[in-house]
């Protein structure tokens, strides 16, 4: 039986060798379930899914306190080192029948290195194979997670000024996912405001959509 005073989120991550997915699902859950290292190739190989501990006092409903767990998927990067686009693609979509073909999907999190200009044609791929993956709705289950944004502030800009400078792609991008994007600083804040201050956003974007999740068959 459902718990009503308990929900699960269900999270993907997306994005380019070396975006910094592995490390962003971290701080998703706050946890080390993820293997998260600096290397010239692809780390990650295959799917993992990764479940947080409850946080509660996080959110009410119905003047309730309401416990949230996050589940996230990370997947290899896109295009991989090691790997074929078509055998990343195959993993995903099984990862993501297995995990959240009848919970449902709450949201794809595209990561994107706040340091790397997103212009070029390897930038779109992950976003091509999010489309293909999620359909036609993709663009209301996608958000972005910019990774490195210190690297923003000490170039001396802001986050409004860093997204109007933002390459045309990045733009149209932005556009059509509805502006839904959150900055990950790693300077400057406790990794514990980190967390927070994602998955509030995380929330919000949630909340925007209703609730509502994207099964897979």
């Amino acid at each position: 039986m459902t718990d009503p005073n308990k929900i699960i989120i269900n999270l993907a991550l997306f994005g380019m060798t070396q975006s910094g997915k592995s490390s962003a699902g971290n701080i998703l859950l706050g946890s080390t379930d993820f293997h998260s290292i600096f290397a010239p190739c692809s780390v990650t190989t295959c799917c993992s899914l990764g479940r947080s501990c409850h946080l509660h006092s996080f959110m009410r409903r119905a003047g309730r306190e309401v416990a949230l767990q996050f589940q996230v998927l990370d997947t290899p990067g896109y295009p991989h080192s090691r790997l074929s686009n078509e055998h990343v693609k195959r993993e995903v979509k099984e990862a993501l029948t297995h995990h959240f073909g009848q919970e449902g999907l709450n949201l794809a999190l595209l990561v994107q290195r706040a340091d790397v200009p997103f212009c070029g044609k390897e930038v779109t791929y992950p976003v091509q194979m999010i489309q293909e993956l999620l359909g036609h709705a993709w663009m209301n289950y996608t958000a972005i997670l910019f990774t490195h944004a210190e690297k923003i502030e000490e170039a001396g800009l802001n986050e409004d000024k860093y997204l109007h400078e933002a390459s045309d792609t990045l733009i149209t991008l932005l556009n059509s996912i509805q502006h839904k994007y959150v900055f990950h600083y790693k300077k400057g804040k406790s990794i514990y405001e980190q967390r927070m201050k994602i998955l509030e956003r995380i929330m919000e974007f949630i909340k925007e959509n209703g609730y509502q999740v994207l099964t897979f068959k």
